[in-house]
């Protein structure tokens, strides 16, 4: 495979996260519509060259990619007859508690062990 092939094959891949990646197919529950809402990262990478062994006169082509993806939820948009909102699937101030006890708790441990 050459490498404008292997370039060509990630920017196929890479056109593949559209709209749908992120807000998924709508729901209808009792005069309410959900759609569920994700966070999509995705990396890719490739090379190629060309070249031979030592002063060999043999010549040759190599070349790869590869590439991932990851969805995470984040939370669902409703939508009624009354109101559309955002509802968020973490809250943020409980995080940031448990990331602040979480903290406190391994100074407090960290000390400990000192003495």
């Amino acid at each position: 495979m050459t490498s404008l092939a292997i370039l060509q094959s990630l920017k196929e891949s890479i056109l593949a996260a559209n709209v749908k990646a992120v807000y998924g197919d709508p729901i209808a529950v009792q005069g309410k519509t959900v759609i569920p809402v994700a966070k999509i990262f995705y990396g890719y990478g490739a090379g190629a060259g060309t070249g031979g062994v030592g002063d060999s006169q043999a010549r040759g082509e190599g070349g790869g990619g590869g590439g991932g993806a990851r969805a995470v939820p984040v939370g669902v948009i409703e939508v009624s007859e009354q109101q559309t909102r955002f509802i968020p699937i973490t809250d943020r101030k409980k995080l940031a508690g448990a990331v602040a006890i979480g903290i406190g708790l391994g100074i407090w441990i960290g000390l400990r062990r000192r003495s």
